[in-house]
C-alpha cells in the first residue's frame, strides 16, 4: 500500500460505519470463507471502498461472534443430549427395579415349588416304602414261587407309581 492510499484510508479522513449493502457483501464473503486471506481482504476493501484494516477488523469481530454462537449451539445441543441421556437412564433404572421385582417373585415361586416337591417326594416315599414292607412280609409267609411272583408285581406297581410321580 502506498502513501496516498494510506492517507485516503486514515481515520482522520474516512472513519465511517458500513452500510447494509456493505455488511451483506461481507456476510456473503464470510459464509464462503471464515478466514480472511490477504488477497481477499484487498479485494473486499476495494469493492466496499473502505480501508483493508476495517475489513480485517470486521472479519475478526464476526469470527468471534460466530465462534460464540457456535459454542452456544454446541452447548445447547449437548444440553439436549444430556437431558435425553438422563431421561433414558431414569427409564432404565425403572426397568431394572421392575425386573428385580419380577426376579424376586420368580425366585419365591421356585422356592415354594421346591418345598412342595420335597413335601410330595417325602409323602410318595412313604407310600413307596409301604409296598416294599408288604413285599418283605409276603415273601416270608408264602411259598417262594408265590412270593417271587407277588414281589415282582409289587415292584412293577412301584415302578409305575414312581414313573407317574416323575412325569
Amino acid at each position: 500500500m502506498d502513501f496516498q492510499s494510506q492517507k485516503l484510508y486514515s481515520p482522520k479522513y474516512n472513519k465511517k460505519r458500513l452500510n447494509q449493502e456493505q455488511v451483506r457483501l461481507l456476510e456473503r464473503s464470510f459464509s464462503a470463507n471464515k478466514k480472511l486471506e490477504p488477497e481477499l481482504k484487498l479485494q473486499l476493501a476495494n469493492q466496499l471502498g473502505v480501508p483493508p484494516r476495517q475489513v480485517a477488523i470486521w472479519y475478526q469481530n464476526k469470527r468471534a461472534r460466530w465462534k460464540t454462537q457456535s459454542l452456544e449451539l454446541d452447548y445447547n445441543t449437548l444440553q439436549v443430549k444430556l437431558e435425553n441421556a438422563l431421561s433414558e437412564k431414569r427409564r432404565l433404572e425403572k426397568d431394572v427395579k421392575y425386573l428385580q421385582e419380577e426376579l424376586r417373585k420368580a425366585q419365591e415361586t421356585m422356592f415354594a415349588m421346591n418345598n412342595n416337591q420335597r413335601a410330595n417326594h417325602h409323602h410318595h416315599q412313604q407310600q413307596q416304602d409301604q409296598p416294599l414292607n408288604y413285599f418283605v412280609s409276603c415273601n416270608s409267609t408264602g411259598s417262594s414261587e408265590e412270593g417271587e411272583a407277588r414281589a415282582f408285581m409289587k415292584i412293577m406297581k412301584c415302578c409305575k407309581l414312581m414313573n407317574s410321580m416323575l412325569v
